[in-house]
């Protein structure tokens, strides 16, 4: 990052602009100078030419090593200058679209995320698993239950399913450690591996986990309900799971994006929330979130109580039957693939 002094100022804008032009051809990310530039803009009255030089210089400046102190008070004149245009900018648009007869009320949320991501209020968040990607999916955090026939009844059914919850836990408790670490595998190295803050009760681990799946015979009927993959040595995959009082699930990704996560909210003290993408959203016992775990996500407990929820996966339904039969093929095909040299003739 270039910080050193750009031209002087000098008394004719035009002079200015020439000056700021010839430094900005040979520095292009001179710091002072793209804020200078900005300046220029907004005094001319341009707020958009003025905000895109100011987001640029704060860009190269959070970029790089920390600026020097001399610069400080040249990066909070450019933060409030882009804050300022951004601010200008939304409502400008938010006046067309009034007089559009368009609002929030009126608007798609999807219109709306738009909205926010082309005024900077929202960041991009993408599909990125870190295992296995497929690709022509559409990009959306959370699904509406209501577009799932199924999910009504599994919801219809959440007493049930709590009351087996509670009897598991008035017999053991606590659960195991949801993430611990894989002796053929690298180490994992943040706190909640082995740490049951995170807690998991597993029922289904490619078919009935023998002695906690025949405790909630009313569960496993629920589930049945859902369209789970039932790929050998992996799916499909449900289990309870716990979050401690202060616990925080960090920001991560899940490994696949041929699968969607459901929460069937259980015990759920308030302070509790889960973040998908752009998107936050708190859970409510017996409604069910459906959300695409490629995408970068978080959990939250702020309670002094225990969550737990129902989770398990089901087939992303933009995915065809002929897909998901040979998405099984070959998600065996990897899964039995241990790298063996081969037998040498002797």
């Amino acid at each position: 990052m270039t910080t050193e002094a750009a031209t002087a100022p000098a008394a004719d804008p035009d002079d200015l602009g020439a000056a700021l032009d010839r430094l900005l051809a040979e520095q292009p990310r001179h710091v002072r100078g793209l804020i200078m530039k900005g300046d220029l803009f907004d005094r001319q009255g341009d707020g958009r030419a003025a905000q895109s030089f100011y987001r640029l210089a704060l860009s190269v400046a959070e970029a790089g090593p920390p600026p020097p102190p001399a610069l400080a008070a040249d990066l909070e004149r450019a933060r409030q200058g882009a804050a300022r245009e951004s601010a200008r900018y939304r409502a400008h648009l938010d006046e067309t679209l009034t007089r559009a007869g368009l609002t929030p009320g009126t608007m798609s949320g999807r219109v709306q995320h738009a909205l926010a991501l082309a005024n900077g209020e929202a960041r991009l968040f993408l599909q990125e698993p870190s295992s296995f990607y497929f690709p022509g999916l559409p990009q959306i955090q959370f699904y509406d239950p209501a577009e799932f026939e199924w999910a009504a009844e599994i919801e219809a059914r959440t007493e049930a399913i709590a009351a087996e919850l509670d009897a598991v836990l008035a017999r053991r408790g606590d659960f195991d450690p949801y993430v611990t670490n894989d002796p053929n595998r690298p180490g994992k190295t943040h706190r909640l591996v082995d740490n049951p803050d995170w807690g998991a009760f597993h029922l289904l681990r490619a078919g009935p986990v023998p002695g906690n799946a025949d405790q909630c015979p009313q569960t496993l009927a629920a589930l049945a309900l859902a369209p789970q993959p039932v790929i050998t040595g992996r799916s499909p995959m449900a289990l309870f799971s716990l979050l401690r009082p202060g616990t925080h699930i960090f920001a991560h990704n899940g490994l696949l994006n041929t699968r969607l996560i459901c929460h069937l909210p259980l015990i759920v003290p308030p302070g509790c929330r889960l973040r998908v993408g752009s998107e936050t959203r708190a859970w409510e016992r017996g409604r069910l979130l459906i959300f695409d775990d490629s995408i970068e996500h978080e959990a939250w407990n702020d309670s002094a109580e225990t969550r737990v929820i129902l989770l398990f996966e089901i087939w992303r339904p933009e995915i065809s039957a002929d897909e998901r039969a040979a998405l099984t093929v070959l998600f065996e095909a990897i899964d039995a693939y241990r790298g063996a040299p081969p037998e040498m003739d002797g």
